[in-house]
């Protein structure tokens, strides 16, 4: 399995070296609110050319439009430019994910971030690495004293389920944070820096990476409802492995409409408040 993650860590920082060289282009709409670069499609072009060089019977399933031999035994999931909003807006938080499958099951992950010159790697049954260097999930035993983050669709955020399970977090946690980038989220909570992360409708290559670095880190994946995490399902719960159980049964109540904290009233405008 060496030669695939090695494989994948090369095309990975070439892919990076060429995002670097494209900062600063312009963006267009893909419908009617997802961005897309110039960035993402020269990505892609040289990722799946790379691939399809080293290892043409492998499948490969990319987000801006790549799904040669989906069914294939040995499938690549890639993320040119994970974080493309990020990038076209020159926030510091976007990367290169690329994952390899056998029947359905990841074997073989690559996140990295050229910014800050971070490579996170992961092998089925074989630990998570940094820049080669060990990483374990954090030791934080309890939801009360832990550091989280999720994501939010690029369309219709107002009629998004996720804001009810943002707020309920965020009130009984350190926080939440909202970073844009599903794959780093996953990263850092396979190195300690989050406790956990949670996200409603990704996408196969935003999460096949990262949810391999954490379970080889020493931490949980699993559906919201704590079934078996699908690459194509719903949603997705990573975290340290301590904290599993308790935010299981938090997310449990609020799908049931049972809410620790109520949702804050709208204060009064200025005016109304001055003139009381």
């Amino acid at each position: 399995m060496g030669n695939f993650l090695d494989a994948a860590i090369e095309i990975a920082k070439e892919a990076g070296q060429l995002l670097l060289a494209h900062r600063g282009v312009g963006f267009e709409l893909k419908g009617d609110y997802d961005l897309v670069t110039a960035a993402d499609r020269a990505s892609e072009q040289l990722i799946v050319k790379r691939l399809k060089q080293r290892f043409p019977e492998h499948g490969i399933v990319a987000e801006e439009g790549g799904r040669a031999a989906e069914h294939a035994e040995l499938r690549w999931y890639v993320d040119p430019l994970d974080g493309t909003t990020n990038f076209a807006h020159g926030f510091p938080m976007w990367n290169v994910t690329l994952a390899l499958a056998k029947r359905g099951e990841v074997i073989a992950g690559v996140i990295y971030d050229p910014l800050n010159r971070e490579l996170f790697t992961a092998e089925r049954g074989a630990g998570a690495r940094l820049n080669g260097a060990p990483i374990h999930v954090s030791k934080t035993a309890v939801l009360n004293d832990a550091l989280l983050a999720t994501g939010f669709p690029s369309r219709k955020r107002h009629q998004n389920v996720n804001i009810h399970f943002y707020y309920q977090l965020a009130m009984v946690t350190h926080g939440v944070r909202r970073g844009g980038s599903a794959a780093l989220d996953l990263a850092y909570t396979a190195c300690g820096r989050l406790e956990a992360f949670w996200e409603f409708g990704l996408n196969p290559w935003d999460m096949a990476a990262g949810t391999l670095l954490v379970e080889e880190a020493g931490g949980k994946v699993s559906g919201m409802r704590g079934e078996r995490v699908d690459l194509h399902g719903k949603y997705v719960l990573a975290d340290n492995g301590l904290i599993h159980e308790e935010t299981l049964k938090l997310f449990g109540d609020i799908f049931a409409g049972e809410y620790p904290y109520e949702m804050p009233p709208l204060p009064a405008p200025e005016w109304e408040m001055q003139r009381g």
